[in-house]
This record gives C-alpha cells, structure tokens and sequence, in this order.
C-alpha cells in the first residue's frame, strides 16, 4: 500500500500542522510557482519554501488540483508556517506539514520513491505468484479451477457466462448484480472485448474470452482492481486457453460419434448401446446417451428422449430406425407407429401390390426395405449372401413389372407390407 502522508511525516519527524494528513502520496514535486496546477496530475506532496504560498487562492487551487498535501519548509524564507496558511489548509482539508531546515526536501522524495519502489516489487510479486497459482489450476482443475483460485485472490467473486449469458462456472457468487444488459453490449456495437464499471456495492470487470462465442468472464471486487487488473488478465487467458481446448475435445468425440453413426447406417454394430432402443430426431443434444450429427440433424440413439422416433430397433437395424424417425417428423407425428396407423390405405392395397410376390419374395423385401435398401446388413440379418439377396430383389422387379430404384414403389411396397403385417 502507498506511504500515507501521515505515514511519512511521522517516519521522518516532520509536525502535522492542519488537514488530512491520511490519503497516500503518489509523488513528490517541489515549487515555488503561485499556480503550479497545470503540471500536476493530482495525488502530489508539493513542497515550497513558501515563496508565493500565500497568494490569493493558492490553497483552493492545490485542492481542485487534487494536491495530497503541502510541505513547507522553514528555516529559509520562514522561521515558522504562516498561521494564516494553516487556516486555510485546516478549513480546505489540505494536509500540511512542517519540513525543518534539516530536512532536506531531497530526502522526503526519496522516501516515497522507496515507499513506491517497494509497492510495485509488492504487485509484481503478487502478480507472480497469482499467475502461477492460476496455471497449476487450470492444469489440474481445468476452467472450473481457473475460476475458484481467481476468486480467492482477489477476494472478490467470479463468475464464467456461455455465449447465451448462463452462468456455467462461479466462485462466492451470491452478491452478483444483474448483468444482462452489459452482457449483450459486450461484442456488439463497437467490437468491445471489455468492459467496467460500478454499482453501489461492486466494482465490476467484464472480459470476453477470446470470441464472444467461448463466453465472458465477470468479476466484482469493493475496491478497484488497479493492480490486480494483471491477475485477471490472466486468468482470462487461462480460460480462453481452457475453453478452446475443451472445444477440440469436443469436436473430437462429435466426429468420432458422427463415424460411429455411419457404420451403424451402414449395418455395422458399435459398442455401448442398449440392446433394443428407438432412433429420435431432436432439436438439441441430450444431457447424456448417444447422439450424432447427420444431414445437419442430431440423432439420438436411446430408449426414451425428445422428438420424433422411430419403432424399436438394434444395434443392426439403425438404417431403418432413421428412416422411420424420418417419416414420422414428414407426417408430424411422435412415433413411427403413430404414423402407420394413421394412414389411409385404400381397400385392397396391400394384397394387390404384393399379390405376384411370395412369402419369401415378401419377407426379403421387408428386411432389404427396413435397411434403406443397403446390401450387406440386410443380408446378413436375412443369413444369406448378398449375391443370393440381389437375386431375390430383381426377381421382384420381375414380378412386379417395376424398377424398386423408384422410391414410390419402395414407399408403398414398405406401406404394403407393413399393413401385411398388422
């Protein structure tokens, strides 16, 4: 902490004379002028041998300039302070000292550029420390990590947002003020990546972690965080750090789970699935199960879950799982099952399309359908080879007089079948 000048004065042997000797001195500078406030930028000990200390308005002046205190010295122009400027600086509050001819004003600027000296060696020993602090979280913490240390050393709470405004990590965070407002405005208008500011309890920092996309970082601390402004840079680093690497891992298992989804279309079981489970198209990824990503849909493998779903299916059945989910979002309906019974099919549909074909003819087709017309996973649910299953379809074609490379035939024979089997 800045030596006060209460603190100074007392380390040196210098009289109090009049006003507040308590606020900290930023640095000491000596004159003579009647109005040296154009080169102050407040903060300042001034020390005069009292030349012009007297003229008109010289105390108020060095008051609005924001001027710490006065040091005056005697023994040269002065044996003793003017009581007259210890009236003013008693009335305007201007901390005022006496500094004895032995005294040299060298020494009292000395003092506070130690007093400082040794305030930044402080702050960058704290910074240090924090930041080292802060890494050894977030390797063995990760984000969350990275969000409790930054808490306790600043004293202060944190709060980590997503994209959407939710809180998703926070440390001593149940005094936090409304942010939404300031939330949306940061990376708008402007491009702003930071933003400050106060409310009657909190000083607050918001800073958006590389892209407003990977979420913003808010803290809240009593006091200004000045030096600590270091810290938190850091640990917005961290985190930026963090969350981009929790997105390549992320990215990683969506496309290992998006493969994983292609050899299931493909008739190819993978491991970690229920034995029998339903395919839904959702809007949004669940809290857990499987799901992937397919023709910009998220598809979801699991007994129960949101959206429209297919009947019952296994792990060698997931091509017509897909299909049907499919259909039933077209229909709007929630179950395929829903949708097979809410069609109208016209009296003798089923036996007149499947008439020329015979029952082995029939259930060949059925399994081939129910895998959207893929070669191998129907063969292999039917045990035959896919020679012997191509065979069996273009004796069907043959049958019917019809190509099933048309997908309103596959549609009604699949309709006809089902119905067949009601």
């Amino acid at each position: 902490m800045s030596i006060s000048l209460h603190d100074l004065a007392r380390s040196l042997g210098l009289p109090v004379l009049a006003g507040d000797v308590s606020r900290p001195v930023g640095w000491v500078h000596g004159t003579e002028l009647a109005d040296p406030t154009p080169f102050l930028e407040g903060g300042e000990l001034l020390l005069t041998t009292g030349l012009n200390a007297l003229t008109p308005g010289y105390v108020e002046r060095l008051v609005r300039a924001g001027v710490v205190g006065l040091g005056f010295g005697t023994g040269l122009g002065h044996d003793v302070v003017p009581a007259e400027l210890v009236r003013q600086a008693g009335e305007s509050g201007l901390g005022l000292v006496e500094v004895p001819r032995e005294v040299p004003f060298i020494a009292i600027s000395k003092a506070v550029s130690k007093a400082l000296a040794a305030d930044e060696y402080a702050a960058l020993t704290r910074t240090s420390e924090a930041q080292r602090a802060l890494t050894r979280a977030a390797v063995r913490g990760g984000v969350a990590g990275v969000v409790r240390r930054l808490g306790q050393w600043i004293n202060g709470w944190v709060v980590l947002f997503d994209a959407a405004g939710e809180p998703v990590h926070a440390h001593n965070a149940r005094q936090v003020p409304e942010l939404r407002e300031e939330l949306a405005r940061l990376g708008t208008s402007g491009g702003l990546a930071s933003a400050a500011f106060a409310t009657d309890d909190w000083h607050v920092f918001l800073q958006a972690l590389g892209s407003r996309a990977r979420g913003v970082l808010a803290v809240g601390t009593t006091e200004p965080l000045d030096a600590d402004l270091n810290i938190v840079n850091t640990a917005a680093s961290l985190l930026t750090l963090a969350l981009a690497q929790n997105d390549a891992v992320d990215a990683a298992h969506r496309e290992l789970r998006n493969g994983q989804f292609r050899l299931l279309l493909n008739g190819i079981p993978v491991e970690g699935l229920p034995e029998r489970f339903r395919v839904f198209l959702a809007d949004d990824p669940p809290d857990g199960g499987f799901w992937a990503e397919h023709d910009g849909r998220i598809v979801v493998l699991a007994a129960e879950s949101d959206g429209h779903a297919s009947s019952e299916v296994d792990r060698t059945e997931v091509a017509r799982g897909y299909r049907e989910a499919r259909q039933a979002e077209k229909a709007g309906v929630r179950t395929f099952e829903e949708l097979a019974g809410s069609l109208k099919v016209p009296e003798g549909f089923a036996e007149s399309l499947l008439q020329p074909l015979d029952t082995e003819t029939r259930e060949t087709l059925r399994t081939w359908l129910g895998h959207h017309g893929a070669w191998d996973p129907a063969a292999t649910e039917l045990g035959i080879h896919r020679h012997t299953l191509k065979n069996r379809v273009r004796k069907a074609e043959n049958a019917l007089g019809k190509s099933l490379d048309s997908p309103g035939l596959r549609a009604e024979l699949w309709l006809a079948l089902h119905r067949e089997g009601q």
